[in-house]
């Protein structure tokens, strides 16, 4: 999980990046991209990213090990919580789902925190159940932990840590008719748990807002050139004007809705063939079962409704992946004919998987592949606005770089197909388990022969063997970010005043590292070394502004390219 490939181009260099920023520059409360002040995020993920850097020193593959630990973490938690409501052949299921299903694995491969959102919800939601339960012994206990729990993630990822696990409860406790009583609030203890969050949270967002005036703005409107400080940026325009599709910029998009909701089956996957077993459950607050599938239930489906009213990624739901995995468990541990016509729909896909594998191998096995897998790819610059839009690049020929990869996941499906169809129960569940495991391994592989595409490492190194120079990046800060995180330096930005950065590029002192056409010509024309980075297509456009002569390559790959102004 760790290491390789190298940090991707676009937000995980960004992160990786900006926690350095806070290491080196001592300060912790502002982040900044290219000295720019960087005020979308919260900043736990940067404070646990620079944690590992100050441990291991400033490594990629030490950026990552939060985000591994995390993902660590949230399948014992998930297991965890499955003993305790269903026993523990259906705790061990359900870890073992969130473990092995394709979501987990691939909104893991880049440095964002919603595997630890996810884990601090988890954590919320089975302390709520907990602080309930008659039983427990120590409720004023597990109302600390679900406070400190909704606390941390306001540190990861905003208001949505408090919103989801809170809305899922108060409709829990409307079903179960405690919404009114007094004893359920008296377990629950929300006024020290406000005083909790509020601990744990306050001081960051207060220190925040003091550092980046204005303070107060409560203006509905989002245009370039407008600058209102930190509050009103971090809570105005990234919630309410996001989740209304008005936010400013508009560099993201939003899945179809009927690809939201059917993509679960994927990011589920293999596990989600058992879906149908888990309505034939009893969600009847009668047992501490019924009690956790009721309250699994109201955790989804809140979740689920409010992306489907809003603007959504792939990866945003991941947050409900253990109230499935909790439900799908319970219905494994139940068994039932529902659960061994799951399990050969598994044996058909993975057998029916294996034999595309093979056919694809077949017909590229002869297809030369000469330089880096990006010569193959169907580039389209300007539309890479969801998670997963990487994977329209990919062409029959690009196969061809992949042939090892391809083999190996192959063979992944065959151990899958063979060992669902000629098992039952736990064996079967465990090939499947096994499948999973080979198959992200091949992932793994694939993605390294994907490393000179999606990062731009190949030209930092290439940079850090050449003379000194004056860095600028053509386009935006996201589209190089590797080159800032691998050299570790700074660099004027051509053409790149949008999206993320141009918000706190009109705050008072923020640094103007943005050039136009005409200002990177009189540079790269005036005496002394520069080095532009910039996708292969561009060049033509720097041709036409300083002649082909004045341009000579230093390093080519993955589509990228860069040039400097002077004779090596």
């Amino acid at each position: 999980m760790v290491s390789p490939p190298s940090l991707m181009d676009d937000v995980d260099a960004v992160q990786a990046q900006i926690a350095r920023n806070m290491l080196t520059s001592g300060d912790w409360v502002t982040a900044r991209l290219d000295g720019v002040p960087y005020l979308e995020k919260a900043p736990l993920i940067y404070w646990m990213i620079a944690l590992a850097y100050k441990v291991f020193g400033v490594h990629d593959w030490a950026a990552r090990i939060p985000v591994a630990l995390s993902a660590m973490g949230l399948c014992w938690l998930t297991a965890a919580f499955g003993v305790w409501a269903f026993g523990r052949r259906a705790g061990f299921y359900a870890g073992l789902i969130v473990a092995t299903c394709i979501g987990l694995f691939l909104f893991t491969r880049v440095l964002i925190p919603d595997v630890m959102l996810t884990f601090t919800i988890a954590l919320a939601m089975w302390s709520f159940l907990r602080a309930l339960d008659e039983d427990e012994r120590h409720p004023r206990f597990w109302a600390v932990i679900m406070a400190a729990s909704l606390g941390t993630g306001l540190l990861l990822k905003s208001t949505v840590a408090i919103l989801f696990p809170a809305a899922a409860g108060v409709i829990y406790l409307a079903l179960t008719r405690q919404l009114f009583l007094a004893k359920t609030w008296k377990r629950l203890r929300p006024f020290s748990g406000v005083a909790i969050i509020l601990l744990i949270a306050a001081p960051w967002h207060i220190l925040a807002t003091l550092r980046n005036p204005p303070y107060f703005s409560f203006s509905f409107r989002s245009l370039p050139g407008e600058y209102h400080g930190f509050l009103w940026f971090y809570f105005m325009n990234e919630q309410v004007l996001r989740f209304l599709n008005l936010r400013y910029p508009r560099d993201y998009n939003t899945v179809p809705r009927a690809y939201f909701w059917l993509f679960h089956l994927l990011w589920l996957f293999p596990w989600s063939v058992y879906f149908p077993a888990v309505a034939r459950l009893s969600f009847k607050p009668l047992d501490r079962a019924g009690r956790t599938r009721l309250l699994a239930l109201c955790w989804t489906g809140f979740l689920l409704v409010f992306f489907t009213f809003s603007t959504t990624q792939e990866y945003y739901t991941m947050p409900c992946y253990p109230a499935l995995a909790l439900l799908l468990g319970s219905a494994m541990a139940r068994g039932g004919d529902w659960v061994r016509r799951g399990t050969r729909a598994i044996a058909a896909v993975a057998a029916c998987a294996a034999v595309a594998l093979i056919v694809i191998f077949v017909l590229v096995r002869n297809v030369w592949a000469p330089g880096d897998i990006s010569s193959a790819l169907s580039q389209r610059p300007g539309t890479y606005t969801l998670s997963l839009s990487h994977m329209e690049d990919l062409t029959l020929s690009s196969f061809a770089y992949l042939r090892l990869p391809l083999a190996m996941a192959a063979a992944a499906f065959l151990v899958g197909a063979i060992g669902t169809l000629r098992a039952t129960g736990q064996r079967a569940f465990l090939a499947a388990a096994l499948m999973m495991v080979l198959f992200f391994h091949a992932a793994r592989v694939a993605m390294v022969t994907f490393d000179p595409y999606l990062s731009s490492r190949p030209l930092a190194e290439a940079l850090l063997r050449s003379p000194q120079g004056r860095l600028i990046v053509d386009h935006h800060y996201y589209t190089f970010s590797s080159v800032f995180f691998y050299t570790n330096r700074g660099a004027l930005l051509l053409n790149g005043r949008f999206n993320n950065l141009v918000y706190g590029s009109y705050a008072p002192g923020a640094p103007d590292v943005f050039l136009d056409d005409a200002q990177w010509k009189n540079m790269w024309l005036a005496p002394g070394r520069c080095y532009v980075v910039a996708s292969d297509f561009a060049v033509p456009r720097f041709e036409k502004l300083v002649g082909k002569a004045q341009l000579y390559p230093v390093a080519v790959s993955g589509g990228k390219v860069l040039l400097t102004n002077r004779p090596l």
